[in-house]
């Protein structure tokens, strides 16, 4: 089988040579570990660990254009900044510290910011929203052989980003009728934007992003899910459906385990990076929600940290998903800095044994 058949094979539930060998996310501090440990500086990840190729159509559904990047203040220990979004951050310099950068302000404070600084860039009518060659490209994915994924966007993880976690918790409750507008109009953006890519090209699966979710739980309430983002959601799934996506993956960090049932009566049915530490447990999800839930990544991290006998429990506990289909393994996260380079490629090495061990071709 290629890349792309076992893919849709997998995640089918139909019987596969071996289940795909997905991997290449990483922080950036660890791949300079990695290669003061033996990685070659000039090599192309994904051949070099040799894992099964994807591929994206490219099509941008997010701000055009971007803020302006514009330092404010710089010390020997951090940077001020504002970045391509729009928000004003605080980043460290400190060889070692991989602390989350500290959030200052965000570009989104009233109405009249969403009028003119936000709506702006969401004009789907963009040229640059597609690639340049745009008619070449089609020709080369018409005769691909590995899966091919689009962009489609975000309910509430732009929101949030726009206007910082407080300001959209607030927001919702002393004026929703504006959140309910800004996720509409969002809907309708990203609806705009990938319809012709959907018309032009046949895509393999579709990926949307929210990290929406604390360690113990969701950001917001399943009500509030509902009565905000249930019909949004609907308008952006039933495009791809009408074109053809019938796989609908979600980024989320955390723990969103409650908004689960909503997620799939949205039209997402895949979800990961199903992170361990938050005690999102990938064999216990699938008792809970079925096959209707297609599920990557819950490889832990801290496993991969610890050593071969952390590595080996962990993907002896995952074994069962792997035969059951629907299910890639993937670290639950980018790979951090913690991980040794020779912990990582006997991760690699016994993932392979282990995919490769579950075909049933």
């Amino acid at each position: 089988m290629n890349d792309r058949e076992r893919f849709l094979a997998c995640m089918n539930y139909q019987p596969v040579d071996r289940v795909p060998q997905w991997e290449l996310w990483y922080w950036r501090e660890t791949i300079e570990r990695w290669e003061d440990e033996g990685l070659p500086a000039d090599a192309h990840l994904e051949r070099y660990f040799d894992v099964d190729r994807r591929d994206g159509v490219g099509v941008s559904v997010g701000l055009v254009p971007g803020f302006r990047e514009e330092t404010l203040e710089e010390t020997d220990e951090y940077r001020i900044y504002r970045d391509r979004n729009g928000v004003t951050r605080q980043e460290f310099k400190t060889k070692g510290d991989l602390t989350m950068p500290k959030w200052l302000r965000f570009p989104m404070e009233t109405r009249e910011d969403w009028e003119t600084l936000i709506k702006p860039r969401l004009n789907p009518e963009s040229p640059v929203r597609y690639p340049l060659r745009w008619e070449e490209m089609k020709r080369l994915w018409a005769q691909r052989d590995y899966p091919l994924s689009i962009s489609a966007g975000s309910i509430y993880g732009w929101i949030r980003n726009w206007m910082g976690f407080e300001r959209v918790s607030v927001t919702l409750y002393d004026d929703p009728d504006w959140i309910q507008e800004m996720m509409d109009y969002v809907a309708d953006f990203v609806v705009a934007v990938i319809t012709p890519a959907l018309e032009q090209v046949d895509i393999d699966y579709a990926l949307m992003w929210e990290d929406m979710a604390y360690k113990t739980g969701p950001h917001l309430s399943p009500a509030m899910f509902r009565r905000f983002m249930l019909k949004p959601y609907k308008k952006i799934t039933s495009c791809l459906r009408d074109h053809g996506v019938d796989l609908i993956f979600l980024d989320c960090d955390g723990n969103p385990e409650d908004l689960v049932p909503l997620w799939l009566e949205a039209g997402v049915n895949g979800l990961y990076p199903l992170e361990r530490a938050a005690s999102v447990d990938p064999v216990e999800w699938r008792r809970k929600f079925g096959r209707e839930l297609r599920l990557i990544g819950g490889v832990d991290k801290r496993a991969m940290a610890a050593g071969k006998d952390a590595i080996d429990a962990e993907l002896a506990h995952l074994t069962p998903l792997l035969y059951d289909g629907g299910y890639i393994p993937w670290c639950d996260h980018l790979v951090p800095p913690d991980v040794p380079f020779q912990n990582y490629l006997y991760y690699v090495d016994r993932m392979k044994e282990a995919t490769e061990a579950a075909g049933t071709l």
